[in-house]
């Protein structure tokens, strides 16, 4: 093979999945063992391009590449690299190149001109040998010192992973993750066990971790593959939402994953059970904090349950709803009556029902009745955005639910348990429908006995995120109070959102006669490509211009699907372009981050205590530092090798938007979201809508929407967990919804 030795002068892409780089580099003929004409092979400007997989390579560094010359059709001559290896740049302007780019956090480019302007080509060696005389450069602290010291030590520790990740065909993204996790081990503890990687570093799933041990000569069968595989699976169908999995179809889905001989799946999911990471119960094959999760949701309900209390007598609730309408200006109807009475009789209530039914001022009620007699209550949301609703509307204070449950990240765990439970008397859950299995027994087991607790929620809307149907299997069980609201309120009424969300989930086709006052429009479109660029336009233009609306504050896209040119990746690129288009940046990848940029964190993060869900805007980015600031309800700060947690957010999928509502949703809805297109999908869409909902797309897509209520069961063992923890247990009422 040819070999190449030379300077990278400019990168013009990388991948962070899997490290293929385009880059020009000026070649050292001097260095170069060759059979091309490095002259003709060079651009005018004199350099060379070169592509292959590489690891993260900055401007100025010096590589020695082997591989061969290849034309490509439209760029011209190349060269193909099979393999690579870096060597320190000599010159003092490759060397300024080379520390300014980045490489170490805290060195910029104008501290780097400072040293190397003083150093000259000794720089490097005066890095590596003797750091310390740094500080005979005029404004390098001792600080800036210590900080290029030690970033020195950690990229030459983190050029050995990726090079190792790359000559094993695994994506060169997560090499800091991995340098952060195992530190110098990192290349030991790989190759002794690549399947680790799975279960220690987020965003490394079973498939890398498995690719990484097939470079490495692990055997197929090999037990620690079968035992990853299994576990991956479960994790695959809890992400899905189910909370078991039957056995025989675990072990279907894991042979055909695996290919492996059928009788290893049951000794490795022996080997698993053992390990206390999987639990079977019967026919049922959980991930062991899911079991316990459910039934620890069910032990808890049926403790709150138990307690006896006596009630108040009907006239006293009369006599405090009358204070509470007449100091409130509220009138409440029958079913928020009922609501209200048995809120003060019942240990453990549900309450329901879809938008414009009063939920919230039911909520109001309840807080009112009970603070005015003394009662300390607490209001809890899944979301820091339903959690500040719920406080505006109810003029009390309400957390999210780590928040309320003082979660410690340093041990990450929470402060509030059974151990040391919430001091409150009532703790009233909004937005029940989002919270998941593992999320709902940890706030259960807080609540003591003696409190009462209500779950407030639209239990036709989407499930939760995360594995489980708690509010559905709660309500369905029938062991719980229930009261639904059905009554919608003349105010909402007068509301085509609300009223097309009603007639939607009743299986009805929305009124899309579109009017001048109205809030409520459907544009017919039938490319979807067009629809984009309408969604663009009603962004940046007639939105903001006839509503007053601000693109960034008041404006949400909401699409069923992430792919596709009317996805999720898709139309954040075209919004992004459009309404924040220029200013400081940072390329990852083959995506550009933006100051100003709006974006959706992907994972709890509870280090940072953002959270699955959380919309941000970028700040500030700081090129020296390496860091990113984001305004969530508090200002974050992240590293750049952790900013694979966020994604743009100009537009986000309908799983995404629960909890939150909108001034304006815009919502595109074509026949390629057919897997999508489903009743309480849409319902879910337009109930995020406070004042003015979009629809552009066809009325067949619309349609097959509104027809589709092929709900995907969730294998769930709630409902069976309550019926053996309460039982027909006196005291406990079945539905009470008038």
């Amino acid at each position: 093979m040819d070999i190449l030795t030379g300077t990278i002068e400019r990168i013009t892409y990388q991948s962070e999945e899997t490290g293929y780089t385009v880059a020009r580099m000026r070649a050292e003929p001097d260095a170069c063992r060759t059979t091309e004409n490095l002259a003709r092979a060079s651009t005018r400007d004199g350099l060379l391009t070169i592509t292959g997989e590489l690891a993260k390579m900055a401007p100025g560094e010096r590589v020695e590449v082997a591989g061969y010359w290849v034309t490509h059709k439209q760029y011209g001559k190349q060269f193909k690299i099979v393999d690579s290896k870096t060597i320190q740049p000599t010159s003092a302007d490759g060397i300024r190149k080379y520390l300014g780019s980045g490489l170490i956090k805290g060195l910029g480019p104008a501290k780097a001109a400072m040293i190397v302007d003083h150093f000259g080509e000794d720089t490097l060696t005066v890095i590596e040998k003797t750091p310390n005389r740094l500080s005979e450069v005029k404004g390098i602290a001792r600080k800036t010192i210590a900080v290029i010291r030690s970033g020195w030590e950690e990229q030459k520790h983190i050029q050995e992973v990726m090079q190792f990740l790359i000559g094993h065909n695994v994506s060169m993204a997560y090499a800091v993750k991995i340098y952060k996790t195992y530190g110098n081990e990192a290349i030991r503890q790989v190759t002794e066990n690549p399947y680790r990687l799975s279960t220690d570093i987020w965003g490394i799933g079973f498939k890398t971790a498995d690719k990484i041990a097939m470079n490495l000569g692990v055997d197929p069968g090999d037990p620690a593959r079968v035992q990853a595989g299994i576990r991956y699976v479960l994790e695959t169908q809890a992400d899905d939402g189910h909370v078991y999995v039957p056995f025989e179809a675990l072990v279907e889905e894991c042979i055909g994953f695996l290919d492996v001989d059928p009788a290893a799946i049951p000794t490795g999911l022996e080997a698993l059970v053992k390990a206390e990471v999987v639990l079977r119960d019967d026919d049922r094959v959980y991930l062991q904090p899911l079991y316990y999760a459910e039934q620890g949701i069910a032990r808890n309900i049926a403790r709150l349950a138990d307690h006896r209390r006596t009630p108040p007598s009907t006239g006293r609730i009369d006599e405090h709803i009358g204070h509470i309408e007449k100091e409130r200006g509220i009138v409440f109807n029958r079913e928020q009556r009922e609501a209200i009475h048995t809120s003060a009789s019942q240990s453990v209530l549900a309450i329901t029902g879809g938008p414009g039914t009063g939920k919230t001022t039911c909520v109001q009620g309840i807080v009112y009745l009970f603070t005015r007699v003394g009662g300390k209550v607490l209001l809890a949301a899944p979301t820091g955005r339903a959690a500040k609703r719920l406080s505006e509307v109810t003029g009390a204070e309400a957390k999210t639910i780590h928040r309320l449950l003082e979660f410690n990240p340093g041990v990450m765990e929470f402060g509030r348990d059974q151990d040391n439970r919430l001091e409150a008397d009532l703790v009233i859950l909004d937005e029940s429908s989002m919270v998941d299995t593992v999320l709902m027994n940890a706030l259960l087991r807080a609540v003591k006995t003696s409190a009462r607790f209500i779950m407030v929620g639209d239990v036709d809307q989407l499930p939760s995120v995360g594995a489980g149907n708690v509010l559905r299997d709660m309500i369905d069980a029938g062991h719980v109070p229930v009261v639904r609201l059905t009554e919608i309120f003349r105010q909402a009424l007068e509301s085509s959102i609300v009223m097309n969300a009603h007639r939607v989930n009743r299986g009805e086709m929305p009124d899309t006669k579109n009017r001048n006052e109205g809030d409520f429009f459907f544009i017919n479109e039938p490319d979807p490509s067009a629809g984009a660029d309408r969604i663009a336009e009603l962004c940046t233009d007639r939105l903001p211009r006839s509503y007053g609306l601000d693109p960034f504050n008041d404006i949400q896209v909401i699409t069923p699907m992430y792919r596709g040119d009317i996805g999720v990746d898709q139309l954040n690129l075209k919004l992004q372009q459009v309404l924040n288009p220029s200013g400081s940046s940072l390329q990852r990848g083959d995506r550009e981050l933006r100051e100003g940029d709006k974006v959706l964190q992907t994972r709890n993060n509870y280090g940072k205590m953002t959270f699955n869900g959380d919309i941000g805007r970028i700040r500030q980015i700081d090129p020296d530092a390496q860091t990113v600031d984001i305004s969530f309800q508090d200002t974050v700060r992240y590293d750049y090798g952790e900013l694979d947690e966020l994604i743009l957010a100009y537009a986000i999928s309908v799983h995404k938007s629960q909890g939150s509502e909108y001034p304006a949703i815009i919502l595109p809805l074509y026949s390629t979201h057919y897997i999508m297109l489903q009743r309480n999908l849409l319902y879910t869409a337009l109930t995020r809508a406070r004042a003015l909902a979009v629809i552009i797309g066809t009325p067949k897509a619309l349609a097959i929407a509104v027809k589709n209520n092929q709900v995907v069961e969730r294998y769930t063992g709630l409902r069976e967990a309550l019926g053996a923890s309460i039982g027909d247990r006196t005291g406990v009422l079945p539905d009470l919804s008038p």
